[in-house]
């Protein structure tokens, strides 16, 4: 078999010195440290753009491999993997190393190079991978990501709303229904990139996205035979969510990574008297420390409905008008994440999660199946208990990620 230079000198343009001369530069980036922050992104645009250029060189040398075999003993796919395989050994051991000799990511302030993983290249932080922040870390429109968790879990709590009520007449039960405390907790949550590069410059690292997203939380009374095991309550929560990427810099280490706009309806698809819905526009913020540590805001205001139609006029009084998320990676298998939900008052909610990976994929793959246990105490455990204050727990399967 051919070694891999050699193959490349058999290909067409471009040539092997080109190659070369590329491969050497994916080292390039060391004089892009030291410099201030805006002349040290530009640079890095700069190295990234080469490095990109370089793959698809060497797709293009694979390509001509294919296409005419060099040797008789080997297949072309073959020597068109071996040229992949040298080349993507050598951008791994070239990219960016801060000074303590950890790789160069995102949450530094340093934009790697994504090779095929996109937004699965570990190379980037969590937040960047989460909202494909960077061209590296980005992965194609309309396909399906995680969201909130999609969870499978027994729910235990200490009281459950059997009479529903609300300042609406139209809005309150008038009998009570005798509902288990014990039920499965079944949450699903999706999105979908629906556009990118909408503001951010074309030939820029920072990627900016617009975003579908669908969640859905369930309440199923299956230890409740006597009521023949009902579904209580579903909510439903349709959302459009705009990113922008940002690199500020903050005091204590933190990074400003994004901000955004939304708007959402949320809703149980129930009729009176145990309808409930609100629609709202928001503004989030998202911040992160070395990888490990981060930090979501939102502020929203729900927008006004008659007073006919509102099923829930005090909503905003029982479960707030903003939530801040603090989310802690304690190491690769366990994760942390406490959200205050609330306007600081006597009502709003807090909501403590736990996950830890249960084993990685076989192969290169990565487990998404994890343990996820929850503890919820407060108002707005779901949309028909938005004025019922309770405390529920939650142990059972997250079988996406956060």
């Amino acid at each position: 078999m051919l070694a891999p230079a050699a193959v490349l000198a058999q290909a067409s343009e471009p040539s092997s010195s080109d190659i070369e001369h590329r491969v050497d530069s994916a080292a390039a980036w060391q004089q892009c440290v030291g410099r201030g922050d805006r002349e040290r992104l530009a640079c890095f645009d700069d190295w990234a753009r080469e490095q990109r250029a370089l793959i698809s060189a060497i797709e293009e040398k694979a390509r001509s491999v294919q296409a005419s075999p060099v040797s008789s003993n080997t297949s072309p796919s073959a020597q068109a993997a071996a040229v992949r395989t040298e080349v993507a050994a050598a951008l791994a051991t070239a990219q960016p190393e801060l000074p303590d000799g950890k790789p160069a990511s995102a949450s530094a302030g340093i934009v790697g190079v994504g090779l095929e993983q996109g937004c699965r290249d570990r190379q980037f932080s969590d937040m960047s991978r989460f909202w494909e922040l960077e061209s590296g870390s980005s992965c194609p429109t309309f396909g399906l990501r995680a969201f909130h968790p999609t969870t499978v879990s027994v729910a235990a709590s200490t009281r459950v709303n059997g009479q529903p009520t609300s300042p609406n007449p139209v809005n309150s039960a008038t009998t009570p229904i005798d509902y288990s405390k014990q039920e499965m907790r079944l949450s699903l949550s999706v999105r979908t990139k629906l556009a990118s590069g909408l503001l951010t410059p074309p030939d820029g690292t920072l990627r900016d996205s617009l975003w579908a997203a669908y969640s859905q939380q369930s309440y199923w009374q299956v230890f409740n035979p006597g009521l023949s095991r009902p579904f209580r309550n579903t909510d439903h929560l349709p959302e459009l969510i705009y990113i922008y990427p940002t690199t500020a810099k903050l005091p204590g280490g933190w990074l400003w990574r994004y901000s955004g706009l939304g708007v959402s309806h949320q809703s149980n698809g129930q009729s009176d008297p145990l309808s409930r819905s609100w629609n709202r526009v928001y503004a989030m913020a998202g911040f992160e420390k070395d990888d490990r540590y981060t930090l979501q805001m939102k502020l929203w205001k729900r927008l006004p409905e008659s007073a006919e139609n509102d099923n829930n006029p005090d909503i905003t009084r029982h479960i707030g008008r903003g939530e801040v998320t603090l989310g802690w990676a304690i190491n690769a298998k366990n994760t942390l994440r406490a959200t205050y939900t609330g306007t600081f008052n006597r009502h709003g909610s807090g909501r403590l999660e736990w996950t830890r990976s249960l084993g990685d994929g076989l192969g290169n793959s990565f487990s998404g199946l994890r343990l996820y246990t929850s503890l919820f105490h407060g108002y707005g455990d779901s949309l028909l208990d938005y004025n019922f204050k309770r405390t529920v727990f939650s142990v059972g399967l997250s079988l996406v990620d956060f």
